[in-house]
């Protein structure tokens, strides 16, 4: 089978579908690797790197005629000119995207998106936004540190003592937990926030404090155990509750990072423009829900800004910072994923009975299977 792995043309991506590591196993099963030239070099790997473990190097419409292709992001409509009818598109193509969807289905492409796979353990493996939130968890400390103008650890020095960062982590998913362990090791005071109560042993183990808000009723109780590891909008009454201890805490953070996500839906607010007055200045504020439109109203999407004396980091593409180590993770989560849909004997088979294949089936036959 022909596997062709376009570069990104979206403004800002820098990962790459396809590593040397994965490309040499896809060899090794039989397949042709047809990779367009260039792809790979913004996540440090050149042509070269590619040509040695057998691939061949091409342009892009190469690339786009092959019976599977391999993207980061969604196919843009330039993109789509290039791919032939019939041939599957494998990628994060944004499930919750409804146009993006039917310009795929109208090209009369199958189409996978990986970020709607089950959270299941033998989805373990294919789960690309546990993989890309883990090293948006770490590289948002790093920007955090970065547009902080002091130190993260205690310091006891000739000139005198350095008080340690205070940071609150919101949201304790993937990233949360990555940037609580991150922090964590340069030497910062951590408190952290969630809706789901599970995560407070997680949290603890990693060494930050909880920042606990009680649940009064049966309804809360129910949202905050969430559907699939996945956070439920909570009832109002727990949010304000929870509105109040956190300002508490941002009011005396140094740093602060958000993660709230919920699939589909604008980022909830978390930080208010009245908690961002509250802080010193100096004071950072990495928002890491952006793309969705941010944590925090104040933040800009795409921008680093100041407000009210806090700097609001409100980066949309946070993986792409850390292209390397991030598209050798995603690689590997597409490879096991297209285990699933190719047999042993190299023939695309889409087994509509396998709950993963199902559920990341977006396009077939000219139609939309996912209802966005």
């Amino acid at each position: 089978m022909l596997i062709g792995v376009p570069a990104e043309i979206t403004a800002g991506e820098t990962r790459v579908a396809i590593t040397p590591e994965t490309a040499k196993k896809l060899k090794g099963q039989g397949h042709t690797v047809r990779i367009q030239s260039g792809a790979g070099v913004a996540a440090s790997v050149p042509d070269a790197a590619y040509t040695a473990v057998g691939a061949e190097i091409s342009d892009a419409a190469g690339a786009y005629a092959a019976d599977i292709v391999l993207k980061v992001r969604c196919p843009l409509d330039s993109e789509i000119a290039h791919t032939r009818p019939g041939s599957v598109v494998v990628g994060m193509l944004n499930p919750f995207d409804a146009a993006g969807l039917q310009r795929l289905a109208a090209a009369q492409l199958t189409a996978f998106a990986l970020e709607a796979a089950p959270r299941t353990s033998r989805a373990q493996s294919m789960d690309v936004l546990s993989s890309q939130a883990n090293i948006a968890g770490y590289k948002a400390v790093m920007l955090a540190a970065e547009q902080y103008q002091r130190f993260f650890p205690m310091l006891m020095t000739a000139a005198g003592t350095v008080k340690a960062a205070r940071v609150v982590i919101l949201g304790v998913g993937v990233a949360g937990l990555q940037a609580i362990a991150t922090a964590r090791r340069l030497g910062a005071v951590i408190e952290a926030s969630d809706v789901r109560p599970s995560v407070k042993e997680q949290v603890e183990s990693l060494g930050a404090k909880f920042i606990d808000v009680a649940y009064e009723t049966d309804e809360e109780r129910e949202a905050a155990v969430g559907v699939g590891g996945y956070a439920r909008p909570m009832p109002a009454s727990w949010l304000e509750r929870q509105k109040a201890e956190v300002a508490k805490r941002v009011a005396q953070a140094d740093i602060v990072i958000t993660t709230a996500l919920i699939p589909g839906r604008a980022a909830p607010v978390l930080v208010t423009e009245d908690m961002v007055r509250s802080m010193k200045p100096g004071s950072v504020i990495v928002d890491l829900a952006a793309p969705q439109g941010g944590n925090c109203p104040l933040t800009e999407p795409g921008q680093t800004v100041i407000k009210h004396g806090v700097t609001l980091v409100g980066q949309t593409n946070v993986p792409a910072l850390v292209a390397a180590d991030a598209s050798a993770l995603y690689a590997r989560n597409l490879l096991d994923f297209l285990k699933l849909i190719i047999s042993k004997e190299g023939a695309l088979t889409i087994d509509m009975e396998d709950d993963i294949v199902a559920a990341c089936l977006m396009t077939q036959g000219g139609e939309v299977k996912r209802k966005s």
